[in-house]
């Protein structure tokens, strides 16, 4: 386990900074011209919590003075590891070889880091630096939170724009495309990943009461001192 102040301060640091990149490229200034809709997107939604959740960690590491694990927000931490593996997960198992997908786009800088790098970088940070058996056993109920809002958030854009398949990025992803799948398809989607969403988060809810907790804690089988907030 990373117990060392400075080597928390080196790879939050750096993964702020690819986080910027990352940002810069969603908001399209790589291709020099800005797109308004990037934020249908529920990969730039996630990356997007996740890069503050872990400049929050880097001010907080800043200002301690010893070495020791993180423990800003542990709540908050597992359910953005919950939904950045969301996006790992869907994207490069169900998305990136779909046909009507350029491969390139794959090999983007933007789409590497928020598909891949940060994704990954973000669920080590948890793993090797966090302090663990912290997690309680109603936090993947509370992950759901974040992709059923999103989920709505998709319908309430498209309502408003009449569900005009002409609007650019209506249904951002095949699984959630009415038209195309009709309510109930868009529904037995929604079910199976909920599903599969809430069997990863009891997976690493063990995973979180099996790793070793801080030899300097009191009572590491005691309840959460900090909640989602």
């Amino acid at each position: 386990m990373v117990r060392s102040r400075t080597a928390q301060l080196i790879f939050q640091t750096f993964y702020v900074a690819l986080g910027a990149v990352g940002v810069l490229g969603s908001l399209g200034l790589y291709d020099a011209e800005f797109d308004p809709d990037f934020f249908v997107y529920f990969t730039n939604l996630s990356n997007y919590l996740c890069i503050g959740v872990m400049l929050c960690e880097l001010v907080r590491t800043a200002r301690r003075r010893a070495d020791g694990p993180v423990t800003f927000a542990p709540g908050l931490k597992f359910v953005s590891v919950i939904a950045i593996l969301l996006t790992f997960f869907v994207f490069n198992l169900l998305l990136a070889g779909q046909p009507d997908r350029d491969p390139a786009q794959n090999f983007q800088v933007t789409s590497l880091l928020f598909h891949v790098a940060l994704p990954l970088m973000f669920a080590f940070d948890w793993l090797l630096c966090y302090e663990h058996r912290r997690v309680r056993w109603t936090y993947p109920f509370a992950a759901t939170i974040f992709p059923l809002c999103y989920v709505a958030f998709v319908y309430v854009r498209a309502w408003l724009c009449h569900f005009d398949p002409a609007t650019p990025l209506l249904y951002p992803y095949f699984f959630l495309d009415a038209a195309q799948l009709g309510v109930g398809g868009v529904l037995r989607w929604i079910g199976v990943l909920l599903v599969a969403f809430i069997a990863f988060g009891y997976l690493m809810v063990g995973l979180d009461h099996v790793l070793p907790a801080d030899a300097h804690s009191p009572d590491p089988t005691r309840g959460v001192t900090a909640e989602l907030d």
